[in-house]
Order: C-alpha cells, then sequence, then structure tokens
C-alpha cells in the first residue's frame, strides 16, 4: 500500500468520471442528429450500456481483457475482482491501486460499444440491442483489447503504440459500425426522403461534453500526474481545435457556408484521430494530425457513404474508423520518444518500420473485428431478429420500444 500515489490515483478515479461522462455525452451528441421519434430510444441505448458493461466488465470482461492469458485474450483468474485488490499492480501501474486501473478500463469498454449505436440508429430492437452488445463486449472489445494492451497480448509484442484507444475503440467500434449498417439495411424512406438533425444543440452540447471527457480518456492514460499526462492533455486539446476548423473550412469553400454540425463532427474527429497518439507526439503532430483528419473523415462521409449507399445513420464508421486508423498510422509517422521514452520513435523521426507496425495493428482489428461483428450479428437476427417491423420503424423507437415520447407538444 505505501507504493500507492495519491495525486497519481485521485488523477485517475478523475479520469475515470470524466470517461464515464462521455456515454451520456455520446448520448446528447447522437440523440440530437436522430428524428424526434427516436431520441429516447438512443439516450436508453446509452444508459443501458453504461448499466451492462459495467457488470459485465466487473464480472469477467476485465478477465478476460486484461488477466493472466495468451496472447489473444485473457482467462478468468479475475472474475468477480478476485485478485483485483487495492494494492498496485505493477504490470499496468505500480502508484495507483489496481482496482483504480480497472475501473477506469471499464469507462472505455463502456463507451466502445456505445459508438456502434451510430451506425443503426433508429432501427434495431431493444431486447436483440442488448444481447448483441454483451456478445460483442465479450467476443470483440474483450480480445482486441488484450493483444493491444494486455500483458503478453499480440499485437502489443509487435511493438505496436495505441496510448488511448485508437485501434481498441475506434477502429474496433468504427468497423463494427460498417457490419451493422450492411447487414441491418437502411431505414425507411432512405433513399427517397432526408432525415434532417432534429436538435441541433443536443448534438452540440454532447461534442462538448465528449471534449471535455476526452481529457480523462487521453490525459488519463498516462495513469499519473505528470508531464506525459500533460503532453496527453495539450496534444488533445490542440488536435480537436485544428479538425474542428479545418471541418468548417472545408466546408465553407466547398458549400459556401461553414456549419456548427460541420465543426462539432470535425471537433469530435480531431479527438479521434489524436486518441492513439496523445502521449507520443508533440504539439507539431498534433496540429497535422487534427487538419487531415477532417480532410479524410470529410471525404468518408460526404462522399464514399453516398457513392456505396450504405445507411450509416450517424457517421460511426465515417468518423471512428477511418478516423481512428488515420490516427494510427499517424502515431506511425509523428511519435518520438523525445515525449514518451517508452515509446518509440515514428517515420519522422528516423524509425519507418514503427509506420509498418502500425499498419500491421490496423489490419488485425479490421479483420478480426468485421469477421467476429459479422458472426455475432448473423447469430442474434437468426435467433431473436435484429430489426424492428416497418410499422414500429415509422412509428418511431421511443413509443414502440419504451412507451415513451420526448416531446409533449408537436412542432
Amino acid at each position: 500500500m505505501d507504493q500507492i500515489n495519491s495525486g497519481d490515483t485521485a488523477w485517475v478515479l478523475v479520469s475515470s468520471a470524466l470517461v464515464m461522462l462521455m456515454t451520456p455525452g455520446l448520448a446528447f451528441f447522437y440523440g440530437g442528429m436522430v428524428r424526434r421519434k427516436n431520441i429516447l430510444g438512443v439516450l436508453m441505448q446509452c444508459f443501458t450500456i453504461l448499466c451492462i458493461i459495467s457488470l459485465q466488465w466487473v464480472l469477467f470482461g476485465y478477465s478476460l481483457s486484461f488477466g493472466p492469458g495468451n496472447p489473444f485474450i485473457g482467462g478468468l483468474d479475475w472474475a468477480g475482482l478476485k485478485g483485483v485488490g487495492l494494492e498496485p499492480y505493477a504490470d499496468y501501474s505500480a502508484t495507483i491501486p489496481h482496482q483504480a486501473f480497472m475501473i477506469f478500463q471499464a469507462m472505455f469498454a463502456v463507451i466502445t460499444p456505445a459508438l456502434i449505436i451510430g451506425a443503426f440508429a433508429e432501427r434495431m430492437k431493444f431486447s436483440s440491442f442488448i444481447v448483441f452488445s454483451l456478445l460483442w463486449a465479450t467476443f470483440v472489445y474483450a480480445p482486441i483489447c488484450h493483444m493491444v494492451w494486455g500483458v503478453g497480448g499480440w499485437v502489443r509484442s509487435m511493438g505496436a503504440l495505441d496510448f488511448a484507444g485508437g485501434t481498441v475503440v475506434h477502429i474496433n467500434a468504427g468497423i463494427a459500425a460498417l457490419v451493422t449498417a450492411l447487414f441491418i439495411g437502411k431505414r425507411v424512406g432512405y433513399e427517397n426522403k432526408s432525415f434532417p438533425i432534429h436538435n441541433l444543440p443536443f448534438t452540440v452540447l454532447g461534442a462538448a461534453l465528449l471534449w471535455f471527457g476526452w481529457f480523462g480518456f487521453n490525459a488519463g492514460s498516462a495513469l499519473a500526474a505528470n508531464g506525459l499526462a500533460a503532453n496527453a492533455f495539450v496534444t488533445t486539446n490542440t488536435a480537436t481545435a485544428a479538425a474542428g476548423l479545418s471541418w468548417a473550412l472545408l466546408e465553407w469553400k466547398l458549400s459556401g457556408k461553414p456549419t456548427m454540425f460541420g465543426m462539432a463532427t470535425g471537433a469530435v474527429a480531431g479527438l479521434v484521430a489524436i486518441t492513439p497518439a496523445a502521449g507520443f507526439v508533440n504539439v507539431c503532430g498534433a496540429i497535422i494530425i487534427g487538419l487531415l483528419v477532417s480532410v479524410f473523415c470529410f471525404i468518408a462521409v460526404g462522399i464514399l457513404k453516398p457513392k456505396f449507399g450504405y445507411d450509416d445513420s450517424l457517421d460511426a464508421f465515417g468518423v471512428h474508423c477511418v478516423g481512428g486508423a488515420w490516427g494510427a498510422i499517424a502515431t506511425g509517422l509523428f511519435a518520438t520518444k523525445s515525449v514518451n521514452s517508452a515509446g518509440a520513435d515514428g517515420f519522422f523521426y528516423g524509425n519507418p518500420a514503427q509506420l509498418i507496425i502500425q499498419l500491421k495493428a490496423v489490419a488485425v482489428t479490421v479483420i478480426y473485428t468485421f469477421v467476429v461483428t459479422a458472426i455475432i450479428f448473423k447469430v442474434v437476427d437468426m435467433i431473436m431478429g435484429m430489426r424492428v417491423t416497418s410499422e414500429d420503424e415509422v412509428m418511431g423507437l421511443d413509443l414502440t420500444q419504451h412507451h415513451e415520447r420526448a416531446y409533449t407538444i408537436l412542432e
């Protein structure tokens, strides 16, 4: 117990609370984008994820993700938090209680499946959503997390760098989002009518809460109140600002006017892209990462999605997978040991091999997640059915799935 540093522990616990706030923030970010008849459905899905994954994590999810095991998944030695006590666990942090590390990582496990909601919003059965989310957290999130972050994990042993979840969270959720969007099909009327944002202020509020919580997400991943946390904090804010501005400038140039929705989307893309790099790059690298991620995500959302015709309702794939992939690759370009001696130098600092390693980590995540998510989706669809009826979809999920209505006064 005398090894525990109170400052480090306080910072990680506060960071855990900040990351927890990101899931309700995501609920508002997504909820404002859907039609008014579905906002409670989105809020309910996000809050349900917070409840069920919190329980799954302490029962067996943490053990599968970080516990002793093989290169691909942990075992059940820590099931029910057996052996996960108040003393430090040096393999992850020597200065905070093991339970502090566990609960910090729990919030990552919560928000990752919540991100997928953006792809199938407005059309998935609530009961099937619960089963799908539990299975996905167990058979997709836990193995990817263990491979990238767990002691002895396969991707970690390659030397791949992922400071706060570019592969584990964003590519993982983003590619799963694409699978669910393709398999569940387009929303009723998608081909011949628009689906305007019903409450832009909610979406902006959600983006602001995400930006705020992301400081815990990235800077908290230093697992200490130290200089590395400060660097991650500064690079996170800087990349996000650059991305929000560059998206607005792109819109201004291409369509004549910058939009609030575009700037909010760009900011979230910046948060996504800097996540794997925050503790490995300096502020100049962060600016470049932020400026370019908006270009890549803008193309994915504004050009590729219409061209291929898939209904990724709230652009979970276009922002999180594309932004996360760029962030992981950019880490291989801009990482420098002058920021983090425990990391590696990237391509621009004399180590082109790191870029190849990052590309391999991206490929492993994409392939594994695509295949296993597809299997889980098909199994749940075969047994329970994934999609609500057309009549329920037209009426809205708020009433048909939850017997509630967000607004009593209709315009």
